[in-house]
């Protein structure tokens, strides 16, 4: 659990709490008053009831009865009414808040660095976007105002308890005790056991998607009783978790429903005492029971939703902690184009250094290969030049600014990765290229597809731009769906990409195809190639040779064959000759690729 996304603490969740309900205060407002107007006027029964049996006790009329009978049937209507517009009120302002939330965690959720997300596992960030989410939702929805409601109406209720008589408001301290103690027990086990069951449920979805991505590897390898039991052991794991929350409830619950009962049984038995001493009337004895049984709603409506209360801060406190896994993003501007690595080192565990000091310049413009061996960190290298990863220790800049601390859309301007993999989005081939400038016009979108070679079937489909892809929709291939993927690079005009083997999964009729689609897009740009097949190290300005985590050598291709070093041994190998030690014996021409 200890690579899961991070949580925000409480602090952190109040004021946020504080801070959203703050942007609407006349919708707050608005709602307050009119809970509080149908309190009050919910009030005025027991009162007048009081009053009627007083007039009753004192031989009052017919008429007198009717009258107070009438007044407190209108009073019962007025409630009503005022109620049905409370609660439209609550509900608006619950939905704005909600509407507001959900927009700022998908920015959120956007800004998260993918070596963030590889790190966590999907599983914990999918649980946030869906099962946190809808708690929250449940939370604003009705908690929310449902606990307003109880807390207006409890502290009117004990005014007007007070009111008819201070004497008959003591017992009502009866249940003080047991209720506090009861809830400040629950209260302070209540958010890390959510939050525990919450991380628990993450776990579970995290192994489910891992096994049905994996399905195959699964099946190949026989490994499916290990992921059974890794199943078996996350939803032991998860019902431990909602155990201990199950036990918090059953020992609180009960507690509260004995508090319930006190206040009234002690105001009807001191009532009695305190009438037949001659100190209070039967009026205000029946007006007191009535309101100390009136406190048993509120109370328990507030006490039931704190539950759930607490359950929505434990998710707030998730969505609000994917805020935190982006960092602090810099207000500064990159000055050129010039990417400067100085002594990077990187590790994915703690203490095994896949990197071990890289100190690397790339000119603007400039094309560089990345080679050697499989394992050596070329890759590695590549996604930290590309603003993936941060260096664990040292420094990658791009014009004299942190790569790293760049906001996503403005790292995205200056470098993006090129790879194999790829997404086609559910929606029209339009939106799927301009999302990575929002308000593109139609020819816009046509001269990026144009760029890379795709216009053509683009106009084939059968709306054009205007085609559903994806999931439900037209099926693109492999090809076409990393030309979608490099015409929104084209849209985003970084200035320099890193190319991880982009043709490496395609039949090599496909790769051609797109390596034409490819050489468009790169002119004028600066290109980080990691080379796995040589013929891009034989086109490049320089070549890289990593080894071990560092770089062995640097040059041009004829100067390191020439030096008769590493690269000269890969060139010789991959090129299907002897390794010699003059340039003339290396052809400045791309040879064929072998079968």
């Amino acid at each position: 659990m200890s690579n899961a996304l991070p949580v925000a603490d409480d602090r952190q969740v109040r004021r946020y709490a504080r801070d959203l309900f703050r942007r609407h205060p006349r919708a707050l407002l608005t709602a307050v008053v009119l809970h509080a107007v149908a309190a009050i006027a919910g009030l005025v029964g027991p009162r007048l009831f009081g009053d009627l049996v007083e007039s009753i006790q004192h031989g009052a009329g017919v008429g007198t009865v009717d009258r107070i009978a009438i007044t407190i049937a209108v009073f019962v209507v007025t409630q009503a009414v005022l109620v049905r517009f409370a609660y439209l009120a609550s509900a608006r302002l619950g939905e704005r808040v909600l509407a507001e939330l959900r927009e700022e965690f998908v920015d959120r959720v956007l800004t998260i660095p993918l070596s963030t997300v590889e790190k966590a596992g999907t599983g914990d960030l999918l649980t946030r976007t869906s099962r946190d989410v809808d708690a929250l939702s449940r939370c604003l929805r009705f908690a929310v105002p449902e606990t307003l409601i109880a807390l207006i109406t409890a502290c009117l209720a004990v005014s007007a308890l007070i009111l008819v008589s201070p004497l008959l408001a003591l017992p009502l301290l009866f249940a003080v005790p047991l209720l506090t103690w009861s809830t400040r027990w629950y209260l302070r086990r209540a958010s890390a056991g959510y939050l525990r069951q919450n991380a628990a449920y993450s776990q579970v979805t995290d192994g489910l998607a891992e096994t049905v991505e994996g399905a195959r590897t699964v099946d190949a390898l026989r490994r499916q009783r290990q992921r059974i039991g890794r199943t078996d052991d996350d939803l032991r794991n998860s019902w431990a978790a909602e155990r201990y929350t199950l036990y918090l409830r059953t020992v609180w619950m009960p507690s509260i429903e004995v508090g319930y009962v006190l206040p009234v049984v002690g105001t009807l038995l001191l009532g009695g005492w305190f009438y037949l001493e001659g100190w209070v009337g039967l009026g205000q004895v029946t007006a007191a029971v009535l309101y100390a049984q009136m406190l048993v709603d509120p109370i328990d409506r507030f006490l039931g939703w704190l539950d759930e209360l607490q359950v929505g801060a434990a998710s707030l406190a998730r969505l609000l902690g994917v805020s935190f896994s982006t960092g602090a993003p810099t207000s500064q501007t990159p000055d050129g184009a010039a990417i400067v690595a100085r002594d990077v080192r990187f590790s994915y565990v703690p203490g095994r250094e896949v990197l071990h000091g890289i100190s690397l310049t790339i000119a603007p413009g400039e094309r560089l290969a990345i080679v050697g061996p499989s394992g050596a960190g070329k890759s590695t290298l590549g996604r930290l030049l590309a603003g993936v990863h941060a260096p664990g220790r040292g420094s990658i800049t791009v014009g004299g600014v942190a790569l790293a601390g760049l906001p996503l859309d403005r790292l995205r301007s200056e470098v993006a990765l090129v790879s194999q993999e790829h997404h086609v989005f559910i929606g029209t081939l339009r939106d799927n290229i301009a999302m990575v400038r929002p308000g593109s016009s139609a020819a816009d979108v046509r001269q990026a597809l144009a760029a890379v070679h795709a216009l053509k079937w683009a106009d084939q489909l059968p709306d054009g731009l205007d085609t559903v892809v994806g999931t439900g929709g037209v099926s693109l291939s492999a090809a076409q769906a990393q030309q979608v993927a490099l015409a929104r690079l084209v849209l985003a005009d970084p200035h320099t990409l890193v190319l991880d083997e982009a043709t490496a999964m395609l039949d090599p009729r496909a790769a051609r195809d797109l390596e034409q689609s490819l050489a468009a897009v790169l002119k004028g740009r600066t290109v980080v190639a990691i080379a796995h097949r040589l013929f891009s190290a034989h086109d490049a300005d320089r070549v890289a040779v990593v080894e071990d985590g560092r770089i062995t050598e640097l040059g041009s291709h004829d100067e390191l064959v020439a030096a008769g070093g590493s690269y000269a041994a890969l060139w010789a190998s991959w090129h299907g000759t002897p390794p010699v030690g003059t340039t003339s014996a290396a052809p400045r021409t791309r040879p064929a690729e072998p079968a």
